[in-house]
């Protein structure tokens, strides 16, 4: 991707979302745009930051740190999303290089998250991923069990910033974002990581504060 290409996907992610959310009486600024980074390397990266973006999100913890402690030196004021599943194994490392874990989905992982932070005294802001269409397949925590998971969460002390969801593929995604969205004004939370390239617009109008956007912004993989 040229520098060129770069700015004109993300100048057209950036309006889109603008608009969707103006639709929605929002602020535009109230959604981060997270770029999805996973299996882009720091060449393909590159440009994106330099049109300016600074929030990214990879799906494993080795892939990130083999790229973004350089990228980062290079660029400061860049974030880091953690939005794949993560192993209780991986959350001291995970701790030590993300500043959002999006993938929050069962009490152990609550528990060696919360060591990990006490250890590192570094406390990344951490979504509930809940599974809110009921697949197998998928992460994320039972709609049936997501109140005890928050109060487990909530008695560690991680810092909860909100809901996390990838509604299933190839079914209008609206009910589905609405029901996290609901979910979450039950539990007091205010952040919702909802919207992908596909759907992102209608996530934002439906209160998507975190969007996790990749191939819009880097093209289809292969």
């Amino acid at each position: 991707m040229t520098p060129d290409e770069a700015r004109i996907a993300l100048a057209a992610v950036q309006t889109r979302i603008a608009k969707a959310a103006r639709t929605a009486t929002r602020e535009p600024a109230d959604v981060t745009l997270i770029a999805v980074s996973k299996t882009h390397d720091a060449d393909a990266i590159r440009p994106l930051i330099a049109a300016g973006q600074r929030a990214f999100g990879e799906n494993r913890v080795q892939e990130a740190q083999g790229k973004w402690p350089a990228l980062q030196a290079e660029t400061p004021g860049i974030t880091l999303h953690l939005v794949g599943q993560l192993q209780s194994n991986k959350a001291d490392d995970a701790v030590a290089l993300f500043d959002a874990i999006h993938s929050v989905d069962r009490p152990s992982l609550v528990t060696a998250l919360a060591k990990a932070m006490d250890k590192a005294d570094r406390r990344p802001a951490c979504f509930v991923q809940v599974n809110i269409g009921d697949e197998e397949q998928k992460g994320g925590v039972a709609v049936a069990d997501l109140p005890a998971l928050l109060a487990a969460a909530r008695a560690a002390d991680l810092p909860l910033a909100g809901l996390m969801a990838v509604p299933p593929f190839d079914i209008e995604a609206a009910p589905f974002f609405a029901l996290l969205a609901k979910l979450a004004r039950d539990h007091g939370l205010s952040g919702l990581s909802m919207g992908m390239s596909g759907d992102y617009e209608t996530a934002v109008t439906l209160g998507a504060t975190h969007v996790r956007v990749g191939s819009a912004l880097f093209g289809q993989r292969g």
